[in-house]
């Protein structure tokens, strides 16, 4: 279960549920949902586990990660492979015979990037390592879609767009707060590099990026107010956390709002995706 890092999958799972219910302009088959569910959970649960083997060396020197299975020694590293490779495998071949081709092609695709662009390239070697490698995390929302549908359409683009641009302030949140745990690991995190000012100037543009694809996907997707209301709220206030950041100076104040953001951005999200769903099984069109 550590080594799928448990709460990253339930992340991942929020936005694949409700992009399937507006895929399908209606609830879809519960088998079909318990299927992809399944099958995105094991396809996360393997790139996490691919994540937490390669990191193992940077892991035994961060506090926030020592305690991880690696680190401590209670799983081996070929172990951590092996177990890897066979739920990953184990999701590929579950996605196409229960839900179908392209969503077990998406699902692969996304581990393969998370794994090889940004945790082995990137994640050492540039400060935009979670903007690019946070494409991974927003796959789910093409296979939830894909699911439903067989198809990638611009809704489902759209919502990995949000996804997209959600990540990068998420994170960086998280960084600001163990900046130290990254220097210590000399993992060039944007606030290690760039400090925390321009880290949070950054991260209110994406905040502000992020509002704008929610905007273009209630018009491309045709949702209603429900979800219009819901993503007005929330682009305000996840927008104006990130510009509150800016204007602190006090390390220990930004670590402490850092924290207060990255919690709420965890709840921007899922509320986000749920008042998506609410808006399609309510059925208030605009």
């Amino acid at each position: 279960m550590a080594l799928t890092k448990p709460r990253i999958i339930e992340l991942l799972l929020v936005t694949t549920v409700p992009t399937m219910v507006v895929a399908e302009r209606g609830l879809p088959s519960v088998a079909l949902m318990i299927a992809t569910v399944i099958g995105g959970t094991l396809a996360a649960g393997g790139a996490n586990a691919f994540n937490m083997y390669v990191d193992r060396d940077i892991d035994a020197m961060m506090d926030r990660t020592k305690h991880r299975p690696l680190v401590t020694g209670v799983v081996e590293p070929t172990e951590a492979l092996v177990f890897a490779a066979a739920i990953e495998a184990a999701a590929f071949l579950w996605l196409w015979i229960f839900v179908n081709l392209l969503s077990a092609i998406l699902a692969l695709a996304a581990c393969l990037f998370y794994v090889f662009v940004y945790t082995i390239w990137l994640k050492r070697t540039s400060t935009q390592n979670i903007v690019i490698g946070g494409a991974a995390g927003a796959v789910p929302a093409l296979v939830g879609w894909s699911a439903v549908t067989n198809s990638v359409g611009w809704e489902a683009i759209l919502l990995f767009g949000v996804i997209f641009f959600w990540t990068p302030p998420h994170f960086w949140a998280l960084a600001i707060k163990y900046e130290d745990d990254y220097e210590a690991a000399s993992v060039p995190m944007m606030p290690v590099v760039e400090g925390h000012r321009k880290t949070a100037i950054q991260m209110v543009i994406y905040s502000l990026i992020v509002a704008l694809c929610t905007l273009v996907f209630w018009h491309v997707a045709d949702m209603g107010w429900i979800f219009l209301a819901t993503s007005i709220v929330l682009g305000v206030l996840f927008t104006g956390g990130a510009a509150r950041l800016v204007q602190l100076s006090d390390p220990v104040q930004q670590q402490r709002e850092s924290m207060r953001y990255f919690a709420f951005s965890i709840t921007h999200l899922t509320v986000l995706f749920a008042a998506m769903a609410i808006d399609q099984l309510v059925g208030w069109g605009v």
